[in-house]
């Protein structure tokens, strides 16, 4: 049935023309300064089915192009990315998200009831500041200590990579390094995140994704107080360089006095001393595993008291500052302590048997063909025995008389001792 001019018009008044997209910093790339292309209606919402303007551009170097797939009416509606459709808080699904904050957003499915719930959420945002989200989400008061474990500090640029090249798996690509598809093998076609739909992720329902996250938020692993009540110290780890003293004084004194704060720079750490011990330990409750500062995670562990830390030094892998260091694959282990010497027993350094003989014998070689022996007393003698009646050794060559001859050049009898002569007599 054709639609009348009039009904045309007011189609029309609700599609949507915007500037610039909704993004998340890790759809945008990292790249400042990119190029986008604007198709004002060029395609239409996946979800809410109106034409709007549809932005494509490459987040960066071997990066596959991307475009928005939802409109800003859609992305407002939920707080996600119109390109990801996850938050733009915590970059979570919406699945995580609703189930952190204990909200339900029922969402209509069927076109009339969908068409009239849009048209009243661009009404409740067009009357907004902007700077909440609406519906559900924006009356939600406090945020969830699941959601601070879970958040995304930084962009997973990974995600912006090429699809598989489907040839390359059949064997057939051609096209080599200029390929811009990966070549890698592809994923194992059973794993439940290969099948993910866009729909799912919107609703917040049957999300491979968000089913994951949930059950690692189960199994994360909690930080319990140890049992020296005196210990009132706490260690923050991976400061970096843009967190200062003050930024930690900013947090931490919502939970009570602090007494002292320590910073080493040069292991990018601080211990954090509170006065008492109760204010410690909600600190360390309300901080463990979700303490972000300045887009930074930071560990949060109990320090160690200055008793066991003497005692112990760096054993069982704890440093100093009571940080538990990892062992380092691949470095030999200690070396066993040498035996207990006895003084009574004779040193035995060529682990000869005591009861053999105590003569040792001694044999040199011959010399080369041409050159003569060398004289009695210069040259070891053949065999020497060991014991009571063997002869006296010759004295050695810095103790022999000068008459002597103490070099082989001068033996008249070698080789070359001729020539010498007749050169001195011409």
């Amino acid at each position: 049935m054709a639609t009348s001019l009039g009904s045309n018009t007011y189609n029309r008044q609700n599609w949507e023309d915007a500037d610039f997209p909704i993004l998340c910093q890790t759809c945008l790339g990292e790249n400042p300064y990119i190029r986008m292309t604007k198709e004002k209606y060029g395609k239409e919402c996946k979800i809410c089915a109106r034409p709007f303007t549809v932005f494509r551009w490459c987040p960066g170097t071997r990066m596959r192009f991307k475009k928005t797939e939802v409109c800003q009416t859609c992305s407002k509606m939920k707080n996600v990315c119109q390109t990801c459709l996850l938050d733009l808080e915590y970059g979570l699904p919406i699945q995580v998200r609703d189930t952190g904050l204990s909200i339900k957003d029922e969402v209509p499915r069927s076109d009339v009831n969908k068409e009239y719930y849009t048209q009243n959420m661009e009404r409740e945002i067009a009357n907004s500041d902007g700077t909440r989200p609406v519906g559900q989400l924006g009356k939600a008061t406090s945020s969830s200590d699941m959601l601070l474990k879970l958040a995304r500090t930084t962009p997973y640029y990974k995600r912006n990579r090429p699809h598989i090249c489907s040839f390359w798996v059949k064997g057939e690509c051609k096209r080599g390094e200029e390929c811009p598809y990966r070549h890698e093998k592809p994923t194992d076609p059973d794993d439940p995140l290969a099948d993910q739909n866009i729909k799912d992720r919107y609703y917040g329902i049957n999300d491979p994704v968000a089913d994951k996250l949930l059950k690692r938020a189960v199994t994360m692993p909690r930080l319990d107080p140890p049992e020296d009540a005196s210990i009132t110290t706490l260690y923050i780890g991976g400061l970096g360089d843009n967190v200062t003293d003050g930024d930690l004084k900013g947090h931490f004194y919502q939970y009570g006095e602090i007494r002292t704060i320590t910073i080493v720079q040069r292991q990018q750490c601080a211990f954090i001393q509170f006065a008492t011990r109760q204010a410690a330990e909600m600190a360390a409750e309300k901080s463990f595993n979700k303490l972000i500062i300045n887009g930074r995670r930071l560990t949060v562990k109990w320090g160690r008291s200055q008793a066991a830390r003497g005692k112990d030094g760096i054993k069982d892998g704890i440093s100093e500052m009571g940080t538990r260091l990892d062992p380092v694959p691949g470095l030999p282990g200690a070396l066993p302590p040498p035996p207990p010497l006895d003084e009574e027993a004779p040193a035995n350094y060529f682990n000869l048997d005591p009861s053999s003989s105590p003569a040792v014998m001694n044999i040199t070689l011959p010399p080369p063909p041409g050159i003569n022996p060398p004289p009695p007393g210069f040259g070891p003698p053949m065999f020497h025995p060991i014991g009571p009646m063997a002869p006296p050794m010759p004295p050695p060559m810095s103790m022999r008389p000068p008459g002597q001859i103490h070099y082989p050049s001068q033996d008249p009898q070698r080789m070359g001792a001729h020539a010498a002569h007749a050169r001195h007599g011409d």
